[in-house]
């Protein structure tokens, strides 16, 4: 079911990657107020909305890691001339609020810290926990890190910080940074990670094209940077 978002009549469908929640959030009330038009918005990781609109499920907009929608776009699904590079993602980390900071400014810190925590939460769909687990494995602790992971199926893995199933959460910091009585570390060692990118398009079988469209301009435009940046990620707009 859309999370946070009005659903009426009058609303572009979207269906998001979980990173670009706390800015659709920032900015679904100036959308509204210049297009006229709500954001009725579900979010979830890219693997389980590529699996939702293989079942069906039908949408105005959709927002997934560069490599989902390029095979959209590929397939049929998203109209190519719509499609658009919207965000840049950093992974991080991120504790409970007033626990000390760890040292992960190195490779070998950063390996040091994961050894030494309790449980590290990591998703089990998402883009950041497909890219630790390849991590972990590299860097050949990924059984010592699994056997007391806190692996998360589905959600945000910050949220195992405050049940203190975990004292190390591992996702985007865009993601992180959407539940509160935590606090970032940082990002993942920089020389252990590519940044994703998040990108956006009009699904063929819109019904609402018009504001689809408005939409997907409204995100690419200078007046989405503010709430982007604010909300963990870089804006990186530019036309396919």
């Amino acid at each position: 079911m859309p999370t946070g978002f009005a659903e009426m009549e009058n609303a572009v469908r979207v269906l998001s990657t979980l990173a670009l929640k706390g800015a659709m959030t920032s900015l679904a009330a100036a959308f509204k107020a210049q297009s006229g038009a709500a954001i009725s918005a579900d979010f979830a990781p890219t693997l389980n909305l590529l699996e939702r609109l293989r079942r069906g499920e039908t949408a105005d907009v959709v927002i997934l890691t560069q490599e989902g929608l390029t095979d959209l776009v590929a397939q049929g699904v998203v109209v190519p001339g719509t499609a658009v590079d919207l965000v840049r993602s950093w992974v991080g980390v991120a504790v409970k609020a007033g626990q000390s900071h760890p040292d992960i400014s190195s490779e070998e810190a950063f390996r040091t810290v994961l050894l030494a925590a309790r449980s590290v939460a990591y998703s089990r769909l998402g883009a950041s926990g497909i890219y630790f687990a390849r991590l972990i494995a590299k860097l050949g602790i990924a059984d010592q890190v699994n056997a007391r992971a806190t692996i998360v199926p589905i959600g945000l893995t910050a949220e195992r910080l405050i049940t203190g199933e975990a004292d190390l959460a591992i996702q985007q910091i865009s993601e992180l940074k959407q539940v509160k009585g935590t606090e970032i570390v940082g990002p993942v060692p920089l020389g252990l990670q590519t940044p994703a990118v998040f990108s956006a398009g009009r699904l063929g079988i819109a019904s609402r094209v018009r504001e689809a469209d408005l939409l997907l301009r409204f995100l690419a435009s200078p007046q989405a940077v503010p709430a982007i940046q604010e909300s963990g990620l870089e804006s990186i707009a530019r036309s396919q």
